[in-house]
């Protein structure tokens, strides 16, 4: 304020000051207000990343939930085909026709032996993320191996399928069934997901780190966006669902031969445009030679 005289003479007067108190407010309660902050801040990361895990956990809920569906599905038809099929053995309506009870048979087999494979791609599967899998590699002739492959599919096949072969790497170091089972499934991709009239070539190269298969089909085709998780477990591509609907799997097939793959030391990529096919590239590295 103003000074106020108290003496005629103004020799001497009153002034009053008000200090600003939130200066020491802050000074004698700031580390009461940091520590506050502090909490606070605490609690809603807490209650975020809680709400992460919720959210997370029900979407392995719901993933679970749709492997499950999915592999009764896909059971399913595989054991009401074996059953109908003892049944028409049993009732003897097939005693008097060697053709018929032969394809009744075959058609067992192959049911069967698709459970079994989906079974073991399961068991694989878990083996490699438990640091489990046991691994056979021995140098395999790809030629017979390739050519074994291809007359099993033209066996029983039910489309106009059509294997062209262009073979420069005549050796693999590799556990054999594994990757016989990887090949396997590129080809049986190519024929659920393709035309009437399948085109299929397999190819080998090989350079100084390693050898290179591939499976090239004239089917639908991938798009880019689900290129970039067929591989994870579960993924299936999205293009084209009218004839993904028709097709049964649950996403193991790719997720399966990736780890496999990985578990070799190699890898696994792929190449599509929609509508122009699909090629995929299996990488398998050399022998490495002791000093």
């Amino acid at each position: 304020t103003k000074v106020f005289s108290i003496r005629r003479d103004k020799s001497r007067g009153i002034q009053m000051a008000l200090n600003n108190p939130y200066p020491q407010i802050f000074e004698r309660l700031g580390m009461l207000f940091i520590g506050s902050f502090a909490i606070v801040l605490i609690i809603i990361l807490s209650i975020w990343q809680q709400l992460r895990i919720i959210r997370r956990q029900e979407s392995i809920s719901r993933i679970r939930q749709d492997f499950s569906y999915a592999m009764i599905h896909d059971m399913k038809q595989p054991l009401s085909s074996i059953i109908i099929g003892i049944s028409n053995i049993r009732s003897g309506k097939l005693d008097n026709k060697p053709d018929a009870k032969n394809k009744t048979l075959d058609i067992m087999d192959d049911e069967a032996t698709h459970m079994l494979n989906l079974t073991n791609r399961v068991l694989t599967i878990s083996k490699i993320e438990e640091n489990k899998l046991s691994l056979n590699k021995t140098h395999i002739s790809l030629t017979p191996l390739i050519e074994d492959i291809i007359e099993k599919f033209n066996t029983k096949k039910q489309k106009s399928i059509t294997f062209s072969k262009n073979i420069k790497a005549e050796d693999a170091f590799a556990d054999v069934e594994y990757l016989r089972e990887a090949i396997t499934n590129f080809i049986d991709n190519a024929i659920k997901y393709s035309g009437d009239n399948v085109n299929i070539d397999i190819a080998t190269s090989e350079d100084a780190d390693g050898t290179y298969i591939y499976v090239k089909d004239n089917g639908n085709g991938i798009s880019e966006s689900d290129q970039k998780v067929i591989f994870d477990k579960y993924e299936r591509a999205t293009t084209n669902k009218q004839n993904q609907n028709k097709v049964a799997g649950f996403g193991l097939g790719l997720n399966y031969v990736k780890q496999v793959m990985e578990a070799h030391g190699g890898g696994v990529s792929v190449k599509s445009r929609l509508g122009e096919g699909t090629t995929f590239t299996l990488y398998i590295p050399k022998e490495e030679k002791d000093d």
